[in-house]
């Protein structure tokens, strides 16, 4: 049985029909047609159902790049990866190393053949001699060395666990006429704790890079004889987040120099939010950018999604902001200084959802408006490497034909499309959003998408499926500000274990801004991995 907005309406008649034929006629059309609408309306309803289930279906079980398989709705669309096929995004290449006695560089591992483990991995030589016994030769003349066979093994050293033991020298008058002298502790990370920054920089390492609970990493800490409560750890989270508060700080002035800026947001739980239910949603809101050579990715946790919160976070900003479809950031981009980008990957997204329900074997529209867009892609892949300015002029010779002709075909097709359906929503999608996806073309060194954001995203979004939520407020704040320096770090081609360590140990004795702006990713770049199993020294 229909909806009850969708059932036929009583025939109603006037008292008097007419009595010509002409009259007569037009009576009955006009109700006819007012049970045609209602049947239309009905089927577009049963359409539009078909397709949410069909969907629904494919998030579950069909395998995708757009969903994580088996995963229901884990991850939203700001947090799906950022492309299902090579038009939209690359495959990194293997780093090359040179081939053994050759001067080039050697290209992917044949079929069945290892690729060599990174030059940068410290060595540790294990040599194998022949015993003395054996080095004589049949001929009876003692033999020499003549060369060796070197191979290589990947091995590893567990984490080790120890105390520091700070001795501090005390040295008093011998008449004890006068106080006596200590030397001072250096400054500590924590100064009320007995953390050590390199304790504190695993701990951080092992929940926002590898995502481990804190409850488990506390099982790993019993594991090597050691009792931390899961709940210390977590107040040195806290703390280790309010001393790194001023690179972050840092990090946003260098966001705000950027030409443009990528925004997005993702939901975050937070149990113990001031007049919000535990199972409610809070933000992370993820902002990328930064001057050139020096990317930064900057999170920010609110309890709220609404417009003021863009405007908070970048009311200080003028350039291109790259962001998607979603009205909370209309408000900043009517700022003036401000030119708003759409991003071409959601676009796409939804042609791919209406590819998805049209009937199996059939070529539609949907699949036109993504090769469309695929060519918008392949131009953008074929001039990946080139400056700025080979970019601008590839894209007004490319990609601004390849757009008229997109638009073309959508002004077309969009009045023949059932409006409520996939199909109908994802022309309706990029018709509004037009004269934002096509600004990318006025430079060369202008996104064509949001995915940057999205990527940068992946990371908090895969953690988070292991500790699920924060408990309080300070806690993702916290959570914010270390993602926000790990990601950048990692922007910046840092290991992130290695950067932080040496930041924990160094940020405390700074003094001034010069001092802190020293320790910054981009001011960091040639610093290399330290013997982890070297002592320590003063």
């Amino acid at each position: 049985m229909l909806p009850p907005r969708y059932q036929l309406p009583e025939l109603v008649l006037p008292p008097v029909l007419p009595t010509d034929a002409a009259s007569l006629t037009a009576l009955l059309h006009a109700v006819i047609a007012s049970h045609n609408d209602v049947k239309t309306q009905a089927l577009n309803h049963m359409q539009h159902m078909l397709e949410q289930f069909i969907l629904a279906r494919y998030r579950m079980f069909g395998a995708s790049s757009e969903q994580s398989a088996n995963q229901g709705r884990l991850f939203d669309e700001a947090e799906t990866l950022a492309a299902d096929s090579t038009e939209i995004q690359d495959v990194a290449p293997l780093p090359t190393e040179l081939e053994p006695g050759k001067g080039k560089p050697a290209s992917k591992p044949a079929r069945g053949k290892r690729a060599p483990l990174p030059s940068e991995l410290q060595r540790v030589d294990v040599v194998h001699d022949v015993p003395a016994a054996e080095r004589t030769c049949p001929c009876g003349t003692p033999m020499v060395e003549i060369g060796q066979d070197v191979s290589e093994q990947l091995d590893i050293v567990p984490m080790q666990v120890r105390v520091l033991r700070h001795i501090r020298k005390r040295y008093g008058c011998p008449g004890s006429e006068h106080a006596p002298v200590t030397a001072p502790l250096p400054p500590q990370p924590l100064p009320k704790s007995n953390a050590s920054a390199d304790f504190l920089a695993m701990l951080l390492i092992v929940k926002f890079i590898d995502g481990l609970p804190l409850y488990r990493f506390e099982y790993v800490l019993d594991r090597h004889g050691v009792t931390v409560p899961r709940q210390t750890l977590a107040r040195w989270v806290i703390g280790a987040g309010r001393l790194l508060q001023p690179l972050h700080n840092l990090m946003r002035d260098a966001l705000l120099e950027s030409p443009f800026i990528h925004v997005d947001e993702t939901v975050v739980q937070v149990l113990k939010a001031l007049g919000k239910q535990p199972t409610s949603n809070s933000y992370m809101w993820v902002q990328t950018g930064g001057p050139p050579g020096q990317p930064v990715v900057l999170f920010d946790y609110d309890p709220g999604r609404g417009a003021q919160v863009p405007m908070r976070l970048l009311h200080d900003y003028r350039g291109f902001l790259m962001t998607d479809g979603y009205d909370g950031y209309n408000q900043l981009a009517r700022t003036d200084g401000i030119e708003h980008m759409a991003c071409w990957a959601h676009v796409r997204r939804r042609f791919v959802e209406a590819v998805k329900v049209q009937p199996k074997g059939r070529r539609g529209l949907a699949d036109e408006a993504v090769a469309m867009i695929g060519k918008l892609y392949s131009i953008e892949r074929d001039c990946k490497d080139a400056s700025d300015a080979e970019r601008l002029l590839a894209r007004q010779t490319h990609s601004v034909p390849a757009l008229a002709a997109l638009k073309a075909w959508l002004d077309k097709s969009l009045p023949g499309v059932t409006p409520k359906s996939a199909l109908g929503k994802a022309l309706s999608y990029m018709r509004d959003y037009w004269s934002r996806l096509t600004r990318y073309t006025e430079r060369g060194d202008l996104p064509i998408d949001n995915n940057r954001c999205e990527n940068a995203i992946r990371p908090f979004v895969v953690g988070r499926k292991a500790w699920l939520f924060s408990d309080t407020v300070a806690g993702a704040n916290a959570s914010a500000v270390i993602y926000s320096l790990l990601e950048t770090a990692k922007a910046n081609g840092l290991e992130p274990y290695t950067w932080l360590r040496r930041v924990l140990r160094d940020l405390p004795a700074a003094k001034t801004v010069d001092d802190v702006a020293a320790l910054l990713p981009w001011n960091m770049k040639d610093l290399h991995t330290p013997d982890l199993t070297s002592g320590v020294t003063s």
